[in-house]
């Protein structure tokens, strides 16, 4: 098999993104987010953060309710598509927020399992918050895709390649994730653990392509369809319905903590 070097980074992912491919693959990220936005509750004239925006579609939300919204992510391609909606934007690293005590609220959904360095970014979130300010987030939690790391890891390490470090992604358990919050000064008013089976309309295929594209761009092109293809057969008796409907095995931390 053919070797592929990989990534000497272990606090930050690989992954890359493309803001109009993401729009057609991913948008059911911001469209499942009902639950923790409405832990979120923004009221108008807060000053809001919303941390990995993204293309901005939850940014549009949480500024429709009147609220001052600021979008921060530290791709491109997704920032410029929230600047695209007239939204003010920063773009930053999770671990070196720019902010000191700015906002009412920092919400993020669907970001912070990118970051492996978690004491990096909630000190930021932390600094970003003036006193009494809330976080509020959703972000993959223990058991996330589980099965589809099983298949990443199994096929790719016949190429050299460790799916698990070159995601660099941090999918905790309430127990951990509470531990950090409090040790950072933030007092934790609800957390939990949601599975969340989550219909995947373009399949196993453009799922892997999308979201793990920082970790299949290790391989040689030559090896790339071939590979993917035999992780959507090893999924396909888990994850496939007998109707042919492709179903992601998400299991997400949601809570809402104060910064005391």
């Amino acid at each position: 098999m053919a070797s592929t070097p990989q990534t000497t980074d272990t606090t930050q992912t690989v992954q890359t993104w493309n803001a109009a491919e993401y729009a057609a693959n991913g948008r059911f990220v911001a469209d499942l987010a009902g639950d923790v936005f409405a832990m979120l509750a923004p009221q108008a004239g807060e000053h809001i953060l919303d941390l990995g925006c993204g293309d901005g579609a939850l940014t549009a939300q949480i500024a429709a309710s009147g609220a001052d919204v600021t979008g921060c992510d530290a791709d491109p391609s997704m920032l410029a598509a929230t600047a695209a909606r007239g939204f003010k934007t920063v773009r930053a690293d999770m671990r070196a927020l720019p902010f000191h005590g700015e906002f009412d609220a920092v919400f993020s959904n669907a970001a912070l399992h990118w970051v492996t360095d978690q004491d990096a970014v909630i000190t930021g979130i932390h600094k970003a918050l003036r006193p009494g300010g809330r976080f509020v987030a959703e972000m993959g939690g223990l058991g996330n895709i589980a099965a589809i790391r099983a298949a990443l890891q199994s096929v790719l390490l016949e190429y050299g390649i460790d799916a698990e470090h070159d995601a660099a992604s941090f999918y905790p358990s309430p127990q951990v994730y509470r531990t950090l919050l409090e040790k950072h000064g933030f007092r934790v008013e609800t957390m939990s653990l949601v599975p969340r089976p989550t219909l995947l309309k373009g399949g196993m295929d453009q799922w892997l392509r999308t979201f793990r594209k920082g970790v299949l761009a290790r391989l040689l092109e030559a090896d790339r369809d071939t590979t993917v293809e035999r992780m959507v057969t090893l999924l396909q008796p888990i994850l496939r319905d007998s109707d042919g409907t492709w179903w992601g095995d998400y299991v997400r931390l949601r809570f809402h903590a104060v910064r005391a």
